[in-house]
């Protein structure tokens, strides 16, 4: 069967993560410019061959001077190291519309082998004539895997930022036919 290309709607997905501060709330922080391209055996999106690269730089967490020192040596350093990328190694369908997203995550120079998890939205026919198809996708990692190692201590001793950060994004792609 020949491949097929899903190229991303940017205007209909988002990419967000969210990270525990002063260990009592959550903050988060999104990328505004990200790109990803799914390549299939027809529709069928088991074993699918997927990137994703965002632009570190467009950052934000509704926050200017904590967006200014995510951005710094102290944490992404983006202009030593501009992206973060994803390249799948596999792409598993656990059951019904549940899959298991298994690939490369590199950013800040490191490189480290990552598991998600997919919920597939299904595929349909816009009003327009496009074939569409979503995902729901969600993941952990540690930051200082990836040499994230900036912190400080609270006055009782708890840190400011945690070394778990949750992982969303809602992403919607037009098939390439």
């Amino acid at each position: 069967m020949a491949s097929t290309k899903w190229v991303l709607d940017p205007s209909h997905s988002e990419i967000q993560f969210k990270i525990r501060h002063l260990m009592i709330t959550n903050v988060t922080g999104s990328f505004g410019k990200f790109n990803a391209d799914v390549e299939t055996s027809g529709e069928n999106f088991e074993s699918a061959k997927i990137s994703f690269t965002a632009e570190v730089d467009s950052i934000t967490t509704n926050n200017e001077q904590r967006d200014g020192h995510l951005k710094s040596a102290d944490f992404f350093e983006t202009s030593k190291y501009p992206a973060l990328t994803f390249i799948s190694t596999t792409f598993e369908k656990v059951s019904g519309e549940e899959y298991t997203l298994t690939g490369d995550m590199t950013f800040h120079g490191i490189t480290k082998n990552i598991k998600l998890h997919v919920e597939h939205g299904g595929i349909i026919k816009d009003p327009w004539g496009n074939t569409r198809t979503g995902f729901t996708i969600e993941g952990k990692i540690s930051r200082k895997d990836f040499g994230l190692l900036w912190n400080a201590a609270t006055e009782t001793g708890g840190l400011v930022v945690s070394d778990e950060v949750k992982l969303h994004a809602s992403v919607e792609f037009v098939n390439q036919a």
